[in-house]
């Protein structure tokens, strides 16, 4: 009697859990069920205790059944755990279904987890490729307003370009985005500004900037494919060619200087050795004259010079010294 009770007690309580968990799943499965994307409760059960948000998976195959393309729950699942947006994934399916774009769930897939972070989505990829997109160059969030490019003639020019572009779903996933595509377009800009003999060409023919820019191919190895490159405003900026002549000749005139201050300082230390020199022999000439008195006294000692022969030296030099100043025109002094 235990043993039955315990076991009716138990089927009881059995009951009631199932009857609580077909409850819980039961508005889920119903709207499914209802929908032509029937998802068993087992499945239901499984993705709750694996912590699948199971309400999305469903409402994501809902969608795609609802627009003919058949998802299994296992795959939008799977997209959903490597951390993607089933939701967008789905809806850029149906997009491209209707606008006639081939593009299946494993490319839709591997689009959102490469836009994942970047502000970007599988949907605008999708919506990009239908309906092109007008990319300004350069980007004005980047702080410049235009791309500046400088003529043979030494004139800078500035430009402003629209880029329109439609995304390539095949090379989405790898290839460059849009960063690349002004950077691209910039650099061609300042080329064809540069082999340009005059700015006024560039004024006169702005078109041919777009032609000669658009026929690099600079939409290889990108995301997008390039339509059209127009030119949204050209104007003329400053004078470089001029200022950097200016700048030159600023430069000349410096170096000038300095080799000019180089050999006037050579200069000056050749005059200032040569006072060196000239002070020194002067030295010599005095430590010479200072020896002939001591010459004369060896003499005098030694009898090889006698008084008379000193007085007639003597006589000499007091004559040499009055004919020379008398020779002197520039001797005023007193007394001579």
């Amino acid at each position: 009697m235990d043993l039955t009770l315990v076991i009716i007690i138990a089927a009881a309580i059995a009951g009631l859990v199932i009857m609580v968990v077909v409850i819980s799943f039961f508005n889920i499965w119903l709207k499914a069920w209802l929908s032509g994307a029937k998802v068993g409760l087992v499945n239901l059960v499984a993705m709750r205790l694996r912590g699948v948000p199971y309400g999305i998976i469903v409402d994501a195959r809902i969608r795609a059944v609802k627009a003919g393309i058949e998802l299994g729950v296992d795959e939008i699942e799977s997209q959903y755990l490597a951390g993607g947006n089933v939701i967008s994934c789905v809806q850029a399916l149906i997009a491209a279904q209707k606008a006639r774009i081939e593009l299946d769930w494993q490319a839709a897939c591997a689009i959102d987890l490469a836009t994942k972070g970047s502000g970007k989505s599988v949907e605008e990829a999708v919506r990009t490729s239908v309906d092109p997109k007008v990319i300004d160059c350069p980007n004005p969030d980047a702080g410049r307003g235009t791309i500046d490019g400088v003529a043979k003639d030494g004139i800078q020019v500035k430009v402003r370009a629209r880029v329109t572009v439609r995304t390539n779903l095949d090379r989405f996933v790898g290839g460059a985005k849009e960063e690349t595509i002004v950077a691209r377009v910039g650099e061609g800009i300042v080329t064809t500004i540069g082999s340009a003999d005059t700015y006024k060409v560039v004024l006169e023919s702005p078109d041919t900037i777009s032609k000669t820019v658009l026929s690099r191919g600079l939409d290889v190895g990108s995301a997008f494919e390039i339509l059209s490159i127009d030119i949204a405003d050209v104007d003329v900026g400053e004078n470089v060619g001029a200022k950097l002549q200016e700048a030159q000749a600023e430069a000349n005139k410096s170096i000038a200087q300095a080799e000019a201050e180089i050999r006037r300082a050579a200069a000056v230390a050749v005059e200032q050795e040569m006072k060196a020199r000239v002070e020194e022999m002067r030295a010599k000439v005095v430590e010479a004259e200072a020896q002939v008195p001591l010459a004369m006294a060896e003499a005098f000692r030694r009898g090889n010079l006698g008084v008379m022969d000193y007085y007639k030296m003597e006589n000499i030099k007091a004559d040499t010294d009055m004919r020379s100043s008398i020779g002197d025109p520039d001797d005023d002094k007193p007394g001579s």
